[in-house]
């Protein structure tokens, strides 16, 4: 193996928010092996998911643009190949890559999840550059024995003989013992799909929800009675749905516990096999999840219940151990970061900002973070786009549909439970924040349309022909 060049290890759950973690303080939490990689890990503690949805969020990792550049307007459409992505720039720089788990990014059709032609993703292009080994499904949420599958490189289903988060990280282990005897550098990518609901007890292993049995869990302190008339289908809740929510929590910590069995499983691995010494691994999430915070459940919007995201980043002997960082880094700003930390080229068209040496503590940032919806979850409809823009100490947002504006000082106010804008104390504030936001949206082609007009102009029969960033193809 290249020896000069870094290997790369990066593993992201799906709805895992950053409260829920117990080296964020979370009390319910049991993650003492995610917490013990933090102990030996730089904590980007103020890393936030810049559409905080599955799919747009993957997108703008693998390309480092955001949502209007890549396309990915909502769930359940097909990715346009035609960008320079994170694996492409690896292939040409002497990596092997591998990916593991959850895709989302090429079905084109709404629901019928378990179809081939949804959830085998072909070798070619629509893989974004991930030519070499590929185990995964383009998305569904059942984990259990004999319902959780995955492809290779045929339409045929393979199913996992365990507990699919068990089952990918016993494929992890053995990919990375395959990779390790080989003579070139590698990336590996795990995309693990809990703590993804649906939150039913046969979705995770009886042994970790009986951890739970005992525990307390309460609505949240910004839990609102009436749904948020801004939200989609997917957010809001029935009174079914909202007395489920505390037991909901119980089976969601379940599953982030049996993810930490996980992650201490795989951490022992790269250590035994020496992979520690160069390699930079990540954890992460792609989103977070309300539980009722602000009378939603779900994801797609701007609170810090869901784009608030763990990150940690260990390079052993480059990155200091056991420190936060709270410059805010975006999911654009990813790629650039670490290709740039691995020594390699960042494409000219990438959007994100190369943060590295923040990450090293070389430097400090006090830009902020774009953050986006672009329509309803799945389906095509308006009234749901809104803007943000996310500094260290404030939150701004703005709907479309009825142009209402929120500012938070999240801070003083981590539950974003008091709207600043009409205070003209914070007048100035809101005005900076906003003049900037448009800003970067100016610079990125982002004109803040309503959802159907993506529809209507970049894509025909669910698959994206255009974005902002591609207009010919």
């Amino acid at each position: 193996m290249d020896n000069n060049k870094p290997n790369l290890i990066y593993i992201f759950a799906d709805q895992l928010r950053y409260f829920s973690l117990g080296y964020a303080g979370d009390e319910n939490a049991l993650t003492p092996n995610i917490d013990a990689l933090c102990r030996e890990s730089t904590d980007l503690c103020q890393a936030v998911s810049g559409h905080p949805v599955c799919a747009p969020y993957r997108a703008s990792l693998f390309t480092g643009k955001y949502t209007t550049s890549t396309g990915m307007v909502i769930n359940e459409i097909r990715m346009n190949p035609n960008h320079r992505t994170f694996a492409h720039v690896l292939n040409d720089n002497g990596y092997e890559t591998a990916y593991i788990g959850k895709w989302h990014m090429y079905a084109a059709q709404l629901g019928n999840h378990y179809d081939p032609q949804n959830s085998f993703i072909p070798k070619g292009p629509d893989r974004l550059g991930f030519d070499d080994y590929f185990a995964a499904y383009n998305f569904r949420h059942e984990y259990e024995t004999g319902t959780a599958y995955y492809h290779l490189d045929s339409p045929e289903k393979i199913y996992y003989d365990k507990y699919e988060p068990d089952a990918q990280t016993d494929m992890t282990i053995e990919q990375l013992e395959r990779l390790a005897a080989g003579e070139k550098p590698f990336a590996l990518f795990l995309s693990i799909g809990t703590p993804h609901d649906p939150w039913v007890p046969e979705n995770v292993p009886a042994e970790c929800l009986e951890r739970f049995k005992n525990r307390r869990f309460n609505l949240p302190v910004n839990y609102l009675e009436q749904d948020d008339p801004h939200a989609d289908n997917w957010a809001n809740l029935s009174e079914e749905e909202r007395g489920q929510l505390t037991e909901w929590m119980r089976i969601y910590y379940a599953m982030a516990a049996n993810l930490d069995d996980n992650i201490g499983r795989l951490m022992k691995a790269v250590k035994d096999m020496g992979l520690d010494e160069n390699s930079i691994i990540v954890f992460t999430s792609d989103h977070g999840e309300l539980f009722g915070a602000h009378g939603r459940r779900a994801k797609n919007i701007f609170y810090e219940e869901a784009v608030r995201v763990p990150f940690l980043i260990k390079w052993k002997g480059k990155l200091a151990e056991n420190v936060k960082r709270d410059f805010i880094i975006n999911t654009v700003d990813i790629m650039p970061s670490l290709l740039s930390m691995m020594g390699l080229p960042v494409p000219k068209e990438t959007e994100g900002t190369d943060l590295s040496a923040c990450i090293a503590g070389e430097a400090d940032t006090e830009e902020g973070a774009l953050m986006m919806c672009t329509g309803p979850t799945a389906i095509f409809g308006d009234g749901n786009e809104w803007r943000a823009y996310r500094t260290k100490q404030y939150t701004y947002a703005i709907f479309k549909s009825d142009g209402q504006e929120f500012l938070f000082d999240d801070k003083n106010d981590p539950y974003q439970m008091e709207n600043l804008i009409d205070n003209k104390s914070y007048r100035e504030t809101a005005e900076e924040l906003k003049s900037k936001m448009y800003a970067k949206m100016n610079e990125i082609g982002d004109t803040f349309e309503n959802n159907t007009w993506y529809e209507k102009h970049w894509v025909e029969n669910r698959i994206i022909k255009r974005t902002a960033a591609l207009k010919d193809f």
